[in-house]
């Protein structure tokens, strides 16, 4: 692989994310809606993140499974790239990220594959790209009124 080339999960790493976030989501806190979420993420060095959805009484307090493991990853000093995510929720459908998730997975990983499964059927896997496209991201930011001054 050339140093400029994306880094990319292998299968195995994927299929053990995807347990790794299965597993996990016994932990989510989610007394209300009583729909647990569990979230891997895998960085570009090996390291792996883990998270849970955490609900709170006022719901716009709530925080994401993909939100928690992204913000364990930072608070561990790391800052990606973020090369893998998986997201496992209750219920047979894929449990896709959330519009914040997506842009939030877009920020530390903007060549992430997302793996999204419930549990039943088959996973579902996207680049983030197709997940968010045309997302906003540091690069766009740049462009903003005084950059380069």
């Amino acid at each position: 692989m050339s140093p400029d080339a994306p880094h990319r999960a292998t299968a195995e790493q994927e299929a053990e994310l995807l347990r790794a976030a299965r597993a996990v989501r016994s932990r989510a806190y989610a007394p209300y809606s009583h729909f647990r979420v569990g979230a891997a993420v895998l960085t570009a060095d090996g390291r792996t993140f883990l998270g849970v959805n955490v609900e709170n009484a006022s719901y716009r307090l709530t925080s994401c499974a993909e939100q928690t493991a992204l913000v364990s990853m930072v608070a561990a000093g790391v800052r990606g790239p973020v090369i893998a995510v998986a997201v496992v929720g209750d219920g047979d459908d894929p449990c896709t990220p959330c519009g914040a998730c997506r842009q939030t997975i877009f920020e530390f990983g903007p060549d992430a594959m997302v793996t999204s499964s419930g549990d039943g059927g088959w996973p579902l896997t996207a680049h983030i790209t197709e997940l968010l496209p045309h997302g906003f991201g540091p690069r766009r930011l740049g462009q903003g009124q005084g950059a380069g001054t």
